[in-house]
């Protein structure tokens, strides 16, 4: 399979403060890979490093055919949005009109407002057309869906499962598990600086990792587990045999034992303890 994107050991540091830190990545051909961390976590700082935005330290192979959304979005005021169009038209010198079209029927766009009449969503509606039109091969989105009201989000997410049915590839930078589990094939997440670790969507879910809620008195519990005791009770995430977890919660005194399987959220938060 095809690589489109190849980063080894990516390096950042903005003076003594960690953008990232020797991260090394690479995207096949026709997938949507997730990349979710929180806010600082170093995602923007990648993604800008790949489209060669900023200076790194690091080895990193691209497609020439990129389509890029950044989290803040500027452009010309004065243009109405069909103008703005037809100028990305003549910068690749290739008719996109039947997909313009097609993506501001889906986006509810109307190409006759000015840019600089648009909402914040509008603007952003107007960017997700200019990083997808010229059908390039690697797509690269950060936090694209901010602005957008919720039906619009529902036809974005079918207009990248419509690109990777083409073959085409998105790097998904967001902050929301749930936005990105719904569209991704796989998820890298970093944390700090560094990507701590990278699975498919299905990995994540099947994991066996519980939620376990346990309402007790007995001190020397409460005591063990002091770091997540709160309003007379004890909450964890617990990612192992459940019957170990059994069999030395049966040494306590507990009043009330809930064990649920844990949501893809839970699981993400154990990587942030």
């Amino acid at each position: 399979m095809e690589k489109v994107l190849e980063i080894k050991n990516l390096s950042k540091f903005y003076g003594k403060t960690k953008g990232v830190e020797k991260l090394s990545l690479s995207l096949n051909e026709g997938e949507i890979f997730g990349f979710i961390g929180p806010n600082g976590a170093g995602k923007s700082t990648t993604l800008r490093s790949i489209m060669k935005l900023i200076n790194y330290d690091g080895e990193i192979k691209r497609t020439d055919s990129v389509g890029y959304l950044p989290c803040e979005v500027n452009l010309y005021g004065n243009y109405k949005i069909s103008e703005l169009f037809e100028f990305h038209q003549k910068i690749y010198k290739k008719d996109m009109s039947k997909k313009i079209n097609y993506l501001c029927k889906q986006l509810s766009i109307n190409k006759e407002k000015k840019i600089n009449e648009l909402s914040t969503g509008n603007l952003k509606k107007v960017a997700i057309v200019l990083s997808i039109a010229h059908d390039p091969k690697l797509i690269i989105m950060d936090e694209a869906t901010s602005g957008l009201d919720p039906l619009i989000q529902e036809k974005f997410y079918k207009i990248l499962k419509e690109e990777k049915e083409k073959g085409n590839t998105i790097l998904y930078s967001s902050h929301n598990l749930n936005e990105v589990k719904k569209i991704s094939d796989r998820i890298g997440i970093i944390k700090d600086g560094n990507l701590i670790d990278i699975k498919n969507i299905d990995e994540m879910v099947n994991n066996e990792v519980y939620y376990i809620t346990i309402y007790t008195d007995d001190e020397k519990l409460i005591n063990k587990y002091k770091y997540s005791y709160d309003d007379k009770k004890i909450q964890l995430s617990y990612k192992d045999d459940i019957n170990k977890l059994i069999q030395e919660l049966s040494k306590y005194n507990i009043n009330k034992l809930l064990i649920e399987e844990a949501s893809l959220e839970d699981i993400f938060m154990l990587y942030y303890k």
